[in-house]
């Protein structure tokens, strides 16, 4: 299937367009893309007429143009005609938005549309499902743009079953300063589904990391997904739901997949080197990590703090997941203390995690992750910095990343996200350096890159 026309469409037509509720669906969809959009955007109402001194088309085959895709909103039970009109207009895809097909008991329904779609090579997203957003290119969720928060671009790739799922993570990455590449609501999955979306994003130049919200299988699709993921070229993170009794017999009801059994899931997922996230949280940080840091480590840290407490608390998260606080190289810590500032010199503590206490200036941070990058027993660096710590400066961030790039070792910081540290974070995000806003959240981040290394 070729999909580029979903994903980076010049010309659209949304079908089931309203004359009398602007709040409509297709109505709202429409608005969006027609004024917002670069996406040459058309109405369809059969009725025709006007819409606001825009005319309305009775069908896709009434409008002159060729369309790359056709946003469908109407009723389920008109669906099928809607789809054969496209076909005969040879448009190029498809997102079905309509609800009541697989996951409202109509089996037959759905698989009238994949047979008719499958025959004439039409592929199509969802039904069931709020379908793409594009940055740049397009949005198909049919919510006001007013009321949605939506991350910049960026290389993230996210695939989700749910699209209140997708929506509310959008709104996780932008606060993280994540940008996405595509995101994709597929609903009932009936025709795109996740292997599909693999292959899309394993050969796009703008994806980095690839990130799936998955309730569950059909039978065979799971085996396709781990051979697809064996040969995917990029970290693949994974939020799995229906993990309990009554979460499989949710997902049963909302998208009419079979959940399975967790446990051999998981268990496959850590087998293939995919980052099995447990929750929203850690599916953001992953992200997050995997943007930055794509090959993946060991799992030995270097822990450097301005707080002995907050190293404690570094070492025993990185621990609980996993990871390994080694020591240093005698040589690694004579370095070190042969360049602190004197008013630290004799106080620091120099063994993993560092100590550099609140005294220490930025000449004594860098020093330490400079040496600590050196050092053969690490391979990861957490720098929790302390910003309102009076020898750190606002250029520290800036500083440190460059230090991470001309020594080529992996490093995530913890700052606290606050408006006053944001020249702080944005040294380091302009730089590529992962930013957590926990101690816990830089843990997680070096969890992710451990659990997508090369197995």
């Amino acid at each position: 299937m070729d999909l580029k026309y979903l994903f980076k469409p010049s010309t659209m037509a949304v079908v089931g367009v309203s004359t009398s509720q602007d709040n409509h669906p297709a109505n709202v969809i429409y608005y969006k893309n027609h004024l917002r959009y670069p996406v040459k955007t058309f109405p369809v109402n059969p009725r025709g007429g006007m819409l606001h001194r825009e005319k309305l088309y009775q069908s896709v085959g009434h409008i002159q143009e060729d369309l790359d895709m056709a946003v469908i909103a109407v009723r389920a039970e008109y669906v099928l005609k809607v789809v054969e009109q496209c076909i005969r207009k040879s448009v190029k895809g498809a997102v079905i938005v309509s609800g009541g097909f697989a996951e409202a008991g109509n089996l037959k329904l759905q698989q009238r549309l994949v047979d008719m779609a499958k025959e004439a090579s039409f592929p199509f997203v969802g039904p069931n499902c709020l379908g793409i957003y594009a940055p740049d290119y397009v949005d198909t969720f049919f919510l006001p743009g007013e009321r949605i928060i939506r991350p910049e671009k960026g290389n993230v790739g996210f695939v989700s079953q749910s699209g209140g799922v997708l929506v509310d993570q959008m709104v996780k990455f932008a606060g993280q300063a994540i940008g996405v590449s595509l995101g994709v609501s597929i609903g009932n999955k009936a025709c795109i589904k996740e292997t599909d979306m693999l292959d899309w994003f394993d050969k796009d130049i703008g994806t980095k990391v690839i990130a799936f919200y998955i309730e569950g299988f059909e039978k065979g699709e799971g085996r396709l997904f781990v051979k697809k993921v064996e040969q995917c070229s990029k970290p693949v993170v994974v939020l799995k739901a229906g993990k309990s009794k009554k979460g499989i017999e949710a997902v049963s009801s909302h998208t009419a997949s079979l959940a399975g059994d967790y446990r051999v899931f998981s268990e496959i997922m850590k087998q293939h080197c995919v980052a099995e996230a447990d929750n929203e949280y850690e599916l953001t940080s992953f992200c997050e990590a995997l943007s930055c840091y794509p090959k993946g480590i060991k799992g030995n840290i270097g822990i450097i703090s301005l707080s002995g407490g907050h190293g404690v608390i570094a070492a025993d998260a990185c621990e609980l997941y996993g990871m390994s606080i080694p020591r240093l190289e005698t040589d690694t810590m004579s370095a070190i203390k042969e360049n602190l500032s004197p008013v630290i010199k004799d106080i620091a503590s120099l063994v993993n995690p560092l100590d550099l206490t609140g005294s220490c200036v930025d000449s004594d941070i860098v020093t330490s992750v400079r040496q600590l990058s050196r050092d053969v027993n690490i391979d990861c660096i957490l720098a929790l910095l302390l910003p309102y710590s009076p020898g750190v400066s606002a250029d520290i961030g800036a500083k440190l990343s460059q230090v991470a790039r001309n020594e080529g070792k992996p490093m995530i910081a913890y700052v606290p996200n606050e408006d006053k540290y944001k020249i702080i974070i944005e040294g380091f995000e302009l730089n590529n350096i992962p930013v957590a806003s926990s101690v816990d959240g830089a843990a997680l981040m070096a969890k992710a890159l451990v659990r997508c290394r090369p197995c």
